[in-house]
């Protein structure tokens, strides 16, 4: 695989979570999460994008967001839990994905607030059409994701490299 060919980063934020007299890592999600997370599925399998990676939080939340996403898709990607995407900053998270490996093409980062919407803005140096403009609208609430491009290793993934392809958020 060529790191001259475009590598596509889905930044997804978890789903609605509930709020149980539990440690915040242990939140579990919301009726309304549950659906959001099962939609949000079926619209990145909609996507077309063959996923080689998913990074996860090892949050409840991100987790059961995961599980209920990936049953939608016509293939499950690996999957790596990581603790190190539990609240992140974009430089943070910018680390954790330099480290994938290039063989990998088309990654799937699963998180948290404000750390992903700010890795979508940093990363995001351009936008097709009008995806900006509704990321920047809307914000990033719970279950949305961005598409992101760049062309470069893993290594090279900084501030500025990628175009945002797309954007979505549930219906409120």
């Amino acid at each position: 695989m060529s790191v001259a060919e475009p590598r596509r980063i889905v930044l997804f934020r978890h789903a609605k979570a509930d709020w149980p007299q539990v440690a915040d890592h242990e939140r579990p999600l919301a009726e309304r999460g549950r659906l959001d997370a099962a939609a949000a599925g079926r619209k990145l399998a909609g996507t077309g994008i063959p996923f080689d990676l998913a990074l996860c939080s090892t949050a409840t939340r991100t987790r059961e967001t995961w599980k209920l996403a990936v049953q939608e898709f016509p293939q499950r990607p690996r999957t790596v839990y990581e603790e190190r995407v539990y609240e992140a900053s974009p430089g943070e998270l910018i680390a954790v994905l330099n480290e994938t490996p290039d063989d990998a093409q088309n990654v799937l980062l699963v998180g948290h607030n404000p750390g992903v919407h700010g890795l979508a803005e940093v990363l995001a140096g351009s936008a097709e059409g009008d995806a900006g403009e509704r990321m920047g609208r809307r914000g990033f609430p719970a279950a949305a994701f961005a598409v992101l491009s760049f062309t470069g290793s893993w290594k090279s993934l900084e501030p500025g490299v990628a175009t945002l392809l797309d954007y979505w958020a549930p219906t409120e």
